[in-house]
């Protein structure tokens, strides 16, 4: 996280269990509020493989514990989404209930399983076919600096009056540091780049971080064929496809046309879940064992 170190006050936590690293979180500070880092798309705890629900439920009281007692108020929590998680791990939602936490935030991300396919419909294959006959070509080439300057910036600006989160710069120096997590695909009409997205993999899933095309792209079928291209031949034996959420203003409200478009590439709803908990509440947090 170091690339963007002078955006955030980092107070990310490590905790230990009999001198060996247990558990961390990811966190920067904002006044008398912690937020599982606000520079990470996902944060939440993360616990080794090995943890047991009881440790790890003395390990969350213990958080809150050092989190007040150093003048920290309220920490504020994103929920990992369950299928980016090698093992189940629904420790933290229980333990939130435990807490009173107030859900705050309810994100719907559209996601394909990979075990249960849908096939694309008839207006996404009308789109690839397009694409082919057209004589677009696809490559993973990391090609960042093109994608970025003749499609990316150029539309977030135009569209919306915003710059991409990473810059230039950072997106290759993480993609230089991660080069299996992180990979540039473009597509081509006539040698010249029309659309691409910037890819992450993790252990279970591929995710488009950015997505963009030029004007043309309904007329090339440019972006069909890019979706077309990751979700069928970078698989590479993952889980899942996660297409990125769907819902915007802390998750009120839907966007119909980017759902519609991700439904018919066979995607379905997930969620993704922001939570906020008072620290003092440790004093009465308990587990009730019988």
């Amino acid at each position: 996280m170091e690339y963007h170190q002078d955006r955030f006050e980092d107070y990310s936590l490590m905790i230990y269990k009999n001198s060996k690293l247990f558990a961390v979180i990811p966190a920067n500070r904002v006044g008398e509020v912690i937020y599982s880092h606000q520079g990470l798309t996902y944060g939440s705890f993360v616990l080794l493989e090995s943890t047991k629900l009881i440790d790890a439920f003395k390990a969350y009281k213990k958080v809150l514990e050092f989190l007040f007692l150093n003048g920290i108020k309220v920490l504020n929590i994103r929920v990992i989404p369950s299928f980016y998680n090698i093992l189940p791990s629904d420790e933290i939602l229980y333990f939130l209930f435990k807490s009173n936490a107030k859900l705050v935030k309810r994100d719907a991300i559209m996601v394909i399983d990979y075990r249960h396919k849908i096939k694309f419909q008839k207006n996404r294959r009308e789109g690839i076919n397009k694409a082919v006959r057209n004589g677009l070509i696809v490559k993973v080439d990391n090609n960042f600096a093109e994608f970025w300057n003749e499609v990316l910036i150029p539309n977030l600006n135009k569209k919306h009056g915003v710059m991409p989160v990473h810059t230039l710069s950072e997106i290759q120096i993480l993609a230089s540091r991660f080069p299996d997590n992180i990979k540039q695909v473009s597509v081509y009409y006539r040698g010249k780049i029309v659309a691409g997205t910037t890819v992450f993999f993790t252990k279970t899933t591929i995710h488009p971080q950015y997505v963009s095309g030029k004007t043309n792209k309904n007329t090339l079928g440019s972006l069909d064929l890019a979706y077309d291209f990751i979700i069928n031949k970078l698989c590479n034996n993952k889980r899942y496809f996660d297409f990125n959420a769907s819902s915007e203003e802390g998750g009120t409200k839907l966007n119909e046309g980017l759902i519609f478009w991700k439904e018919s590439c066979g995607a379905r709803t997930f969620i993704a879940d922001n939570y906020t908990v008072n620290t003092e509440n440790y004093k009465n947090l308990t587990l009730n064992i019988i």
